[in-house]
């Protein structure tokens, strides 16, 4: 009852508003002096050090504000704007197009850049007034600004998907390499549902023959592959090098950040300023992260100092329905707290809690992975919390509804849902073969 106890605490003042980090702390540091022995306080600047100091994978999150440094360098060479109106000049024409260049940019720019909320403003700056301009349904139009923001959640590289290969203990080239095709299938997806869309309700998607003034198909391809081919080189040479063995997710994240200054020196957009502003925003993201991660493992040593994590195995084991039950438990239980947690907390909180379970009923350690980043990615997504739709509302023209965008998202997050279950029926499909899911 003690480790329910700590863990409805916790929620609790985190629906009351607390910060995310010294809530989990100071829940964790309660517990542990009124319940256990306040003795084991000794062990935490071990604790801290183990998470950041090396012990064998410690250069591992030293990635993170590497990718995010890349990803912010890249948004503020206008990257998102170039392709944004270039992919609307190609595919204007096409019911439905306007959407569906969102979508291919917000791939794009998950593939370059990975910063979300960056991702979602700037194409809601750009692409939902062109939108609504010419007559766009204004659910269908933030709904797919929302999803394909998002992309970056799972399509590598990922901030999400280094966390995960962190807290479970799995080499980070191998998640890469393992979302990459889910990402692809999720977009495609994405796009399908658009053009079915743009057929049934035709007047909601109506066609745009003048954003390019005149320019011919050719001159159109021409400008779309000039935008597009300086992030696609720099991304196939980041993950190349991880795929093939050449440098770790950190040193590629280093390689990265290098080129993304070349790319805004070509684009004549690099000055000091500029590279000031993303040092210091990529010192704030990742100071929170780290934060949070600290939090958690106090919170989580007084998790366990009182006994909840052997309580917390005991439940998971006796679920009904043993690799599937908990399968489709921990699934249910990751899609309900994203509706009020970030992916940080989850991933940091809810993860190592389950982690032995994981070992006890050797379910494979990859393919759970990427479950878990297709659930997280959801959690932007789902209302009320959504991160999504506070970025998409904040740069919505005047008048704009929040009811558009929390209807416009419901179709996309269902979608996500069916990729999901997809890739836990069909694993085969993806890469991960049924022989290597110990689920089978």
């Amino acid at each position: 009852m003690i480790g329910v106890a700590i863990f409805l605490l916790a929620l609790a003042l985190l629906l009351f508003g607390y910060p995310v980090a010294f809530t989990f702390a100071g829940v964790g540091l309660f517990f542990v002096i009124t319940f256990a022995d306040p003795s084991t306080l000794a062990q935490l600047p071990y604790r801290v050090y183990s998470l950041m100091g090396d012990n064998g994978d410690g250069t591992v999150l030293m990635a993170i504000p590497l990718f995010v440094f890349m990803g912010l360098i890249l948004q503020r060479t206008g990257l998102a704007e170039q392709l944004l109106e270039s992919m609307g000049g190609l595919f204007g024409s096409i019911r439905g197009g306007l959407a569906v260049s969102t979508v291919l940019v917000g791939a794009l720019l998950a593939a370059s850049t990975g910063v979300v909320g960056a991702s979602v403003v700037a194409m809601g700056l750009i692409s939902l007034p062109v939108m609504l301009k010419y007559g766009y349904d204004p659910k269908l139009a933030s709904g797919s600004i929302c999803a394909a923001g998002t992309l970056g959640q799972l399509i590598p590289p990922s901030i999400v998907l280094i966390v995960l290969g962190d807290v479970l203990n799995v080499p980070v080239g191998d998640l890469f390499q393992a979302a990459l095709f889910p990402g692809l299938v999720l977009v495609l997806c994405y796009i399908a549902y658009i053009l079915l869309y743009a057929r049934i309700n035709p007047d909601a998607t109506p066609l745009v023959t003048d954003l390019d003034d005149g320019k011919s198909p050719t001159m159109r391809i021409l400008i779309a592959l000039k935008a597009i081919i300086p992030p696609i080189a720099l991304v196939l040479v980041v993950l190349g090098s991880i795929f093939y063995g050449i440098a770790t997710p950190t040193e590629s994240s280093a390689l990265g950040c290098v080129g993304a200054v070349v790319l805004a020196i070509i684009y004549r957009k690099f000055n000091l300023s500029m590279l000031w502003d993303s040092a210091n925003e990529s010192v704030k993201i990742t100071a929170m992260v780290f934060t949070v991660l600290l939090g958690a493992s106090v919170f989580s040593m007084g998790f366990s100092y009182t006994g909840g994590e052997e309580e917390i195995e005991h439940l998971l084991l006796s679920i009904p329905g043993e690799k599937w039950g908990f399968l489709i438990f921990t699934m249910v239980l990751i899609t309900i707290l994203g509706f009020f947690l970030d992916y940080i907390e989850i991933s940091y909180i809810v993860l190592p809690l389950i982690y032995t379970v994981l070992d006890e009923l050797s379910i494979n350690l990859v393919w759970f992975a990427i479950l878990v980043a297709m659930n997280l990615q959801t959690s932007f997504l789902t209302p009320p919390f959504g991160f999504a739709l506070f970025y998409l509302k904040g740069v919505a023209p005047d008048g704009f509804k929040t009811t558009h965008i929390y209807k416009g998202v419901i179709p996309f997050i269902i979608i996500q849902l069916m990729v999901l279950t997809s890739i836990i029926v069909f694993p085969g499909f993806y890469g991960l073969s049924s022989e290597a899911v110990s689920l089978w």
